[in-house]
């Protein structure tokens, strides 16, 4: 078994989950109840099943099922495929297998849970020794299907999940990084103005993106936002995608500030331009994102070797000079009490 567990967020998992259709009468739920300790600090893994492994591994998850109905459900439970494609994580049909699924075991596939209640399900996931390296996704799925109506027509299925991302290879994990190469001013066809950004996954895990637009010093000084950044982005290694931010139709066209703040897990990149929006439908040039937070960073950086240096270079000189004082011999002494001969 690998890594101590720390009991996940109490909030469901519902932003990694599809449902393909409402219940009349209530819905279903589906939450992580534990992560690797090791994750304390990152959200995404108080949400979904995040973790490195080596092959040959085993490690166990808790999640918990919940019933809203008013009657009691047989909720079915089963590890589906998923995959990163442009810039999303894409569901495959229900029960549509994939290597990571064939890994994956549940200590009971269909749970009985009482109306207005919730129940616990194991999920396991046995690495082979033979896997090979890289990242696989899938769901872990909780699904509820209606009876099917009398007449014929569209059966009812209510269906969550929570994503995995599993990382497999010897060492430790691969590091995960990004970085925003320009900003795209652009004007819908409506008048709205948007901002795309263009992220680079330069890191070697899945990245989901989220964040927010500041625009300062626009006409007559204008300041507006935060804008959010519209959530669903999702970044495998290696693909560049564009984040899109939805901003004020009443923004006038600039020139403007923006500054760009994205977060993925525990990465977080601040990007700036300078940008003006195009007065009719269109879009303008992309201009080049700097990447002001590793100004900062290395800031913070430098003041601290700085110090560093500073506080070794007080230590040794202080070191020397008590060394100096251990070494230099005693000076004449006009009386020494302890001697009781008489002087001439």
């Amino acid at each position: 078994m690998a890594g101590l567990l720390f009991p996940a967020a109490s909030a469901s998992a519902t932003p990694a989950s599809t449902s393909e259709a409402a219940a009349p009468d209530g819905s279903i739920g589906v939450r992580l109840l534990d992560a690797p300790a090791g994750r304390r600090d990152d959200p995404r893994a108080r949400l979904y099943i995040v973790d490195h492994l080596a092959p040959g591994t085993t490690i166990e998850r808790r999640i918990e099922v919940s019933n809203s109905t008013s009657q009691a459900a047989d909720i079915s439970v089963y590890a589906g495929a998923a995959a990163i494609e442009d810039g999303t994580f894409a569901i495959a049909d229900a029960r549509t297998p994939n290597e990571l699924t064939t890994w994956v075991s549940l200590d009971r596939s269909i749970v009985d849970v009482p109306a207005g209640g919730q129940s616990p399900v194991r999920v396991t996931i046995d690495v082979p020794d033979d896997a090979s390296a890289g990242e696989r996704y899938g769901v872990i799925w909780a699904e509820l299907t209606g009876q099917a109506p009398d007449d014929g027509g569209v059966t009812v299925v209510n269906r969550v999940g929570i994503r995995l991302y599993l990382s497999v290879g010897p060492g430790g994990e691969p590091a995960s990084d990004f970085q925003v190469d320009t900003l795209t001013a652009e004007r819908s066809s409506d008048g709205q103005p948007i901002v795309n950004a263009l992220v680079h996954n330069t890191g070697g895990r899945a990245l989901d993106m989220s964040g927010s637009l500041q625009l300062s010093n626009g006409p007559g000084g204008l300041s507006a936002g935060p804008f959010p950044a519209e959530l669903g982005t999702t970044l495998a290694p290696g693909d560049s995608e564009a984040v899109t931010v939805l901003l004020d139709p009443r923004l006038p066209d600039g020139p403007w500030d923006a500054r760009l703040d994205l977060t993925s897990g525990l990465i977080t990149r601040t990007a700036e331009a300078t940008i003006t929006f195009p007065a009719d439908a269109g879009r303008a040039a992309p201009v080049p994102a700097q990447d002001t937070g590793w100004g900062l960073r290395w800031v913070v950086l430098i003041l601290g070797a700085a110090l560093l240096v500073a506080l070794l270079l007080f230590l040794l000189l202080r070191r020397r000079r008590r060394r100096q004082e251990r070494d230099q011999p005693p000076g004449p002494r006009d009386h020494d009490p302890g001697d009781r001969r008489r002087l001439p």
